[in-house]
């Protein structure tokens, strides 16, 4: 049986059962038991490699020690032993001197929880994860490694938990323009399910990583922090079968909690590429530990105003936020004043809509720029549906070889983008025009007259897409004006 038959038989099992309620629910209950197989997997290949090995989990909760017998403990049993020993164990376990895998181990399990009710379905499911899956085989390493990419892409229909996955396309190409050496520190500091990393990853193995001591000097660059623990399981499990053997940098936590002033120095990295949240409303005192003249609820706001800082001097960051903020006034006006003041914004590519269906209708837009060097001029690229397509969906979504056009289009940093030109697809627009429009980044492309559609289903769709947008920017409105009444209150 092929692994993604595994899997799809697995589900099918997990639907059986009554206390697992949904596919952000099942997907949670199945990764973290491909965690702990796959890191028995790894645990063997190091065993064989080093015989001082010693694992920092005690024997009995180790999955070879209660999972790999097909004949082993079973219904009632088995899910005492998850409920009551498994994961209290885990959650309290106390590292070996120098382990880090096992904070890694019990940071994992902190907020994870068994939603299977049944013992017999439990075993059912832990057999075909046993018997399907063996990560010390490279093809299947491989195999699962895609198959890891479609379980992420399944979220984006499992409710709000489609927040946590960008599109596979999009993190590429954001990556590849950024270009992120070998050395660099490269930071998403709401890093979901571990997307931009595990790219960012690809990259620098695939253009710098030469040699053993390369990859080492790879494994302490990617750094994350991810606030929910689903996604935060989901993004280490990512990091592990991406050959990241111990990611304790993957940290779970809440980034915007931290005082700004308290990012110092030895904070700064090199490259950011995240997709911080937004839409959503930050919990009462968060923007405390922020300057007064940015102090908004507003997560997408805070996160940027955090990216900035944590760049250190000539950092480059690429980071997806909506058309709500190009627009924005009041705080959303100082943080892009700031924006064009400190960062060189060079590159604005407009996304069409359905990028992130069906997470959100939302517009959204790709911001590159680099920090230390202020801008003088914003180029805005919109990027086009591919021929015959006229919005994305599940059964076509957005492919990575779109985004060749502007690739092509692109130029280099280093001489100011001096390859760039305008078409009817690109502009640019200076900084001085920006300051006089009050830092409104929202700006149309010249070269392109009002569409006139006549088709009635193109007509319906777009029109379904504004309603989805109105109801996104009221409920936006209703909090900053909440906010602001508790304020004045």
């Amino acid at each position: 049986m092929s692994i993604g038959s595994t899997i799809k038989s697995i589900q099918d099992i997990m639907r059986k059962d009554t206390g697992v309620d949904g596919d952000a629910q099942r997907i949670g209950q199945l990764v973290w038991m491909l965690f702990l197989k796959i890191l028995d997997d790894r645990e063997q290949e190091w065993e064989l490699l080093n015989e001082d090995y010693k694992s920092p989990l005690p024997q009995r909760l180790r999955w070879r020690n209660w999972a790999a017998d097909p004949e082993g403990i079973t219904g009632e049993e088995l899910k005492e032993f998850i409920d009551g020993d498994l994961f209290p164990s885990l959650r309290e376990l106390a590292p070996r001197q120098s382990k880090p895998l096992g904070f890694v181990v019990r940071g994992v399990f902190e907020d994870a929880y068994n939603f299977m009710k049944s013992g017999q379905l439990l075993r059912q499911v832990i057999n075909k994860i046993q018997a399907g899956i063996n990560f010390n085989k490279a093809q299947e390493r491989h195999e699962f490694g895609n198959l890891y990419e479609q379980l992420l892409r399944d979220l984006q229909s499992a409710g709000n938990a489609g927040e946590f996955y960008t599109p596979r396309p999009v993190t590429e190409f954001m990556v590849r323009m950024v270009d992120p050496k070998l050395a660099e520190e490269v930071m998403d500091p709401a890093c979901g399910t571990g997307g931009f990393l595990t790219c960012t990853i690809e990259h620098k193995r695939k253009n710098y990583v030469k040699t053993a001591e390369d990859e080492r000097i790879l494994q302490g660059s990617i750094h994350g922090v991810e606030k929910k623990p689903l996604p935060h399981l989901l993004a280490t499990t990512n990091m592990i079968l991406h050959g990241i053997e111990v990611p304790s940098q993957i940290r779970h936590d809440n980034t915007l909690a931290k005082p700004l002033i308290s990012w110092g120095p030895k904070d700064r990295v090199d490259c950011i590429v995240a997709n911080p949240p937004f839409g959503g409303m930050e919990e009462d005192g968060i923007e405390n530990n922020f300057p007064a003249a940015f102090r908004t609820r507003e997560t997408a706001d805070l996160f940027l105003v955090l990216i900035m800082h944590l760049l250190k001097a000539g950092g480059r960051a690429a980071v997806v936020l909506p058309d709500g903020f190009l627009f924005g006034e009041g705080i959303k006006s100082r943080i892009k004043e700031r924006l064009l003041t400190e960062c060189n914004l060079h590159t604005v590519v407009r996304l069409p809509n359905g990028v992130f269906n069906p997470y959100t209708g939302i517009k959204t837009n790709l911001l590159f720029f680099t920090k230390g060097v202020p801008t003088r001029e914003v180029w805005f690229y919109d990027h086009q549906y591919p021929a015959g397509v006229k919005n994305y969906s599940k059964t076509r979504p957005m492919r990575v070889e779109e985004f060749a056009v502007e690739e092509a289009w692109w130029g280099s940093e280093e001489n100011g983008f001096a390859e760039r030109v305008e078409n009817e697809f690109a502009w640019r627009v200076s900084f001085e025009e920006l300051q006089a429009r009050n830092w409104n980044l929202d700006c149309k492309n010249p070269h392109v007259g009002e569409e006139v559609i006549h088709d009635p289903e193109a007509l319906l769709r777009n029109y379904a897409l504004m309603q989805r947008e109105i109801a996104d920017l009221r409920d936006q409105l209703k909090a900053v004006l909440v906010e602001a009444l508790e304020r004045d209150a």
